[in-house]
Parts: C-alpha cells; structure tokens; sequence
C-alpha cells in the first residue's frame, strides 16, 4: 500500500520547502502554507518562474508570535512582525487577491538579492496563494520515470515539482493519474483527486540553488505528451474531510 513519504510546504512562495513529520489540512489547504508571497513595486506576484534563486531564501512563520522570518544564502537573517499595513490588491498570476503588505525588517536584504525593490505581503483570505486546487501530489515512482528518461542515475530531487505530498510505494509510475475523481484518505484527511498538474518552469529549477539543471518539460512532452492544460505531472486534490497527515501514513482509496 501506499504511504506519504514527505510534506512539503512553505510560509513565503517561492522559497525553500520545509518538510514537517505531520501536516494540518482545512478546505483551503495547509494552514500557514503560502500565506506570504512577494511583489514587485507594481504590485505584481514575483514567482519562481521569473526568479529561480528565490528557492535559495528559507522562511518560517510562527503562527503563535506572528513572527516572519527569511534566512539568505549569505547568512542575513530578518526576523520581524507578520502584522500587515494597509490593504492592497496584488496580482497573483491572472488574477487579484486581497493582500497586507508586511511591514519587516527584510525589504532592503530581500531586494538586494533579487537585485530589484521586492516586498513581501500576506493574503488576506487563507489559501488566495494556492495556484489552482488546495493540494498537489505525486509519487517518487513518477520522480523516478522521469530520472529513468533524463538518463540520471539517481532520481531527480521530487521537491523540484513543489508538491504538498510525496507517495510511495505506487505499483507503477504515474498511477496517481487514475485516481482521477476517486477519494483518497491519508490519516484523518480525505481528499478528492482532480486531475493533472500542467508543469511549468520551475521544474527545471534544482529546488537547492534554483538553477536550471534538468528539462523536465522536454521529457514530460516527450513520454508523457501534452494535454489541454500543458504538461502533466502529478495531480492536485480538493480536501474533502480536513484533519491530520503524518508521514507513514497509508494512502487508501475510498471504495
């Protein structure tokens, strides 16, 4: 049977993953994940896709101080309040949400390493930073395929893909993808399996230094195709039942 093999989750987009034992799941997904997102001076999101290196910057939040805190590359720590200033609303892809920028002491370390003014910003609605559904998933057998066709000799590190869950234990690459519609339960949480990721460039990105070290969309398109979406790998799930995830836990489809 299959069993969670890692979380992955973030306070800030874009930044290094943090991988906890166990995970809270709501409605809108994690609690805490995504809350915080970057922007530009025009109130535009800044994502992997245009900063790679942003993946580089490791962020935690305490939820109970409401306290913010991004370490860099070079060893700076900013550590400050996750209150908000007055509300705004951001660009978010292709479309606006509600947004407090948050007042810290990392704008000035921040937009010297992106080498242009960033700031960082809260949502004001859980889940507003999610990219379509609450959750992602995929198994490290699929991790594996695609290695296999990258000639790697050791799978690729899954967290390239970004994931809120990492599989083992699938009786063959790419199983998650016919688990379209079907519950699946992990602990407490059932979740509801909706269809494929389409995949962008931040899979190319080595999830360490976010530079560009494997064409993960080449592959996909070569074994896998492309549908309507784009380029699929991996799935995402709606939260049908919230509750609590442990990594170990069996991943069962409901009958």
């Amino acid at each position: 049977m299959p069993t969670v093999a890692r979380f992955n989750v973030t306070p800030v987009k874009a930044t290094a993953l943090n991988h906890p034992e166990r995970v809270r799941f709501e409605r809108f997904g994690v609690p805490g994940n995504r809350e915080f997102f970057f922007v530009d001076e025009d109130g535009g999101k800044i994502a992997g896709t245009k900063l790679g290196t942003l993946q580089q910057i490791r962020s935690e939040f305490d939820a109970e101080r409401e306290e913010l805190t991004l370490t860099f590359p070079d060893g700076t720590v900013a550590t400050g309040s996750a209150q908000g200033g007055e509300p705004f609303i951001a660009r978010f892809s292709t479309r606006m949400v509600h947004v407090r920028p948050v007042l810290g002491p990392w704008d000035e370390p921040l937009s010297s390493f992106a080498g242009y003014p960033l700031r960082v910003v809260r949502v004001q609605h859980p889940g507003d930073a999610n990219d379509v559904r609450p959750v992602t998933l995929v198994s490290l057998e699929s991790v594996e395929e695609i290695s296999r066709q990258g000639e790697r000799e050791q799978p690729v590190d899954p967290g390239r893909f970004r994931m809120t869950i990492e599989i083992e234990g699938v009786s063959e690459p790419h199983e998650e993808d016919t688990w379209e519609g079907q519950l699946v339960r992990i602990g407490e949480v059932v979740l509801r399996l909706e269809g494929a990721v389409p995949r962008c460039v931040v899979t190319t990105l080595n999830p360490d230094s976010g530079l560009r070290d494997f064409p993960t969309l080449k592959l996909i398109k070569h074994y896998r195709g492309e549908n309507e979406d784009g380029l699929p790998f991996g799935v995402y799930a709606d939260v049908v039942k919230p509750g609590e995830a442990r990594v170990g836990n069996p991943v069962k489809l409901q009958t």
